[in-house]
């Protein structure tokens, strides 16, 4: 389709736009013009709207950005639709995610028998028995996701179901899910908007699942097992949510170690030291594991950097500022990694492929008042849901 000339243009630009001056470039190499220059409405939100309305018949695409304190406005060849993924592959890996995940989460009993009929029915009983914690974490798991989905559904925000990965090892028996967003979201509300909707409601559904599966659980004295402690570790809400159910902090400690009770929380807290052997602490059921793991989950999304959720939240509230972040977020999961070497793995991982995010088309409109109140919640929600240590594994005590 060829683009109509300059003075058309123009003329669609000035409606929203008081034009300074105009550079107008090469289609072929992805830029039509840019016009510098100052918005006639306060309202950017509807300007873009007007103008982005305006060029669709063209099959052209405006972007407003800043140039410093300036606005500038880019139009663009519209990108062609993503073409439609096969739904197959999507069921194909939820089910094996489901049986990946009842796998790690079987509870057998008892002997194996010695005959082979025997032994088969033990496997499937053994491996049925897994069902509580599949359901309880595929259902946190398909509600962060479908978060993201529907939200940018509602925003007409071109995305793929979610693409679940199994991983048939402890401790999850998945590498969770995520959805691809095949659509560029129109402003950065569209963009905070999508990227809070998956943890918010994963939440709804772990909080439940791990009060459930506390009321399920019970407590005992921590004892080496084969010279082995394996333990999960604390954030603030999981702290919160043992002490709603059983009434005190766990792991309770025999004694402080001469440490005040509040200096051996902070040090136990953020090293998983010293090792709370003969403490009292909850033996968690499989559903409790599951909305702890939520809270795990959500945790980790939630860390400012990237195309992860709290990367869209921080990109939203600063755009390209956020990247200023990123180092001191590496730096700080290095740090981590002292305590527990899984952050060195996610810093590693972040270094290789966080460094980029989702930037919307229109730059220049800001979050409003609510949903900077909803930002300040997702802060609220990484410091409560996060997990210094999440992993402990004591060998040779």
């Amino acid at each position: 389709m060829p683009y109509p000339d300059s003075e058309v243009l123009n003329s669609l630009v000035a409606r929203v736009f008081h034009i300074d001056d105009v550079t107008l470039g090469e289609p072929a190499r992805g830029l039509i013009a840019r016009y510098r220059g100052r918005l006639l409405n306060e309202d950017s939100g509807a300007a873009y709207d007007q103008l982005a309305h305006s060029l669709q018949a063209y099959g052209i695409t405006p972007l407003f950005r800043m140039d410093g304190n300036r606005p500038v406005i880019f139009l663009v060849p519209r990108k062609p639709d993503a073409k439609p993924t096969r739904v197959s592959v999507n069921i194909i890996l939820f089910v094996l995610t489901v049986f990946s995940v009842m796998l790690v989460g079987a509870q057998p009993s008892g002997s194996i028998p010695a005959d082979p009929a025997g032994q088969l029915l033990f496997l499937t009983r053994s491996f049925l028995s897994g069902w509580p914690y599949a359901v309880s974490l595929l259902s946190i798991l398909l509600a962060h996701e479908f978060g993201h989905y529907l939200m940018s559904r509602h925003h007409h925000t071109r995305a793929t179901l979610p693409y679940f990965i199994p991983l048939p090892l402890p401790p999850l028996g998945t590498m969770g899910a995520a959805i691809l967003m095949q659509g560029t979201p129109k402003n950065k509300r569209v963009l905070f908007d999508i990227g809070v909707a998956g943890p918010l409601a994963g939440l709804v559904v772990a909080i439940p699942v791990l009060l459930l599966g506390l009321s399920l659980s019970h407590l005992d004295v921590i004892r080496a097992v084969d010279g082995t402690v394996q333990m999960e570790g604390n954030s603030l809400l999981y702290l919160a949510a043992k002490y709603l159910t059983f009434g005190s902090l766990l792991p309770a400690p025999a004694d402080f170690a001469g440490a005040s009770p509040f200096v051996y929380w902070l040090r136990y807290f953020f090293t998983g030291r010293p090792i709370p052997l003969g403490a009292t602490d909850v033996f968690i059921h499989p559903v409790a594991f599951a909305g702890w793991a939520g809270l795990l989950v959500t945790a980790l999304n939630l860390i400012p950097a990237g195309t992860l959720d709290g990367g869209h939240v921080i990109y939203a509230l600063f755009g390209d500022k956020a990247r200023r972040a990123f180092p001191i977020i590496v730096l700080v999961l290095f740090g981590l990694g002292l305590f527990w070497n899984g952050w060195w793995i996610w810093a590693f991982l972040l270094f290789w492929l966080g460094r980029v995010h989702a930037e919307p088309l229109d730059q220049i409109t800001p979050l409003d008042r609510s949903r900077l109140v909803v930002a300040a919640l997702m802060i609220l929600i990484l410091v409560l849901t996060f997990s210094p240590v999440p992993f402990s594994i004591f060998s040779g005590v």
